[in-house]
């Protein structure tokens, strides 16, 4: 057996290569992939609120606030009173966070088709279907509810 026989390695490589051209994809935007991560569910996601938004994505409420600002100010959202609670701020859109957006999706098709080319078709969409099957899973077994959890957790475990 050897070390391209395991999962840790495919998981690595397939990871590696996808966040490296993810980070080039959202190269300017304000936060980066996360940035994106926000401007897409401000986009495509019933209204929720700043808070909702952060928690579901697994960032705490001062990098979500930093964050939303930075979008805010690139005009790429906007921040809206909800109607029953003026307490409560929901996330939208705007037309040229829309814009962006769309470009930015065709990019990323663009390297989720490039990265899986060495796969036929068919087993393409098995594997993304089962990827996002197993995700769901684990995420099930183990939520993450702040994403710089992650990041201390592969740093402890390497180290």
């Amino acid at each position: 057996m050897s070390v391209d026989d395991g999962l840790g390695w495919a998981l690595g490589v397939v990871f590696r290569v996808y966040l490296r051209s993810a980070i080039t994809v959202t190269d300017g935007v304000p936060g980066g992939h996360r940035g994106y991560q926000v401007l897409f569910m401000a986009a495509r996601a019933a209204p929720n609120s700043q808070a909702a938004l952060g928690k579901q994505l697994g960032i705490d409420r001062t990098g979500m606030t930093y964050l939303v600002d930075d979008l805010e100010r690139a005009g790429l959202v906007e921040r809206r009173l909800a109607p029953g609670d003026r307490r409560i701020r929901h996330l939208v859109a705007t037309p040229h966070g829309h814009e962006l957006l769309q470009e930015l999706d065709t990019r990323l098709a663009q390297v989720e088709a490039h990265l899986l080319a060495g796969l036929p078709q068919a087993e393409h969409e098995a594997f993304t279907s089962q990827l996002r099957r197993l995700a769901s899973h684990v995420n099930g077994l183990d939520p993450v509810s702040n994403t710089c959890e992650i990041v201390e957790d592969i740093t402890t475990t390497s180290s």
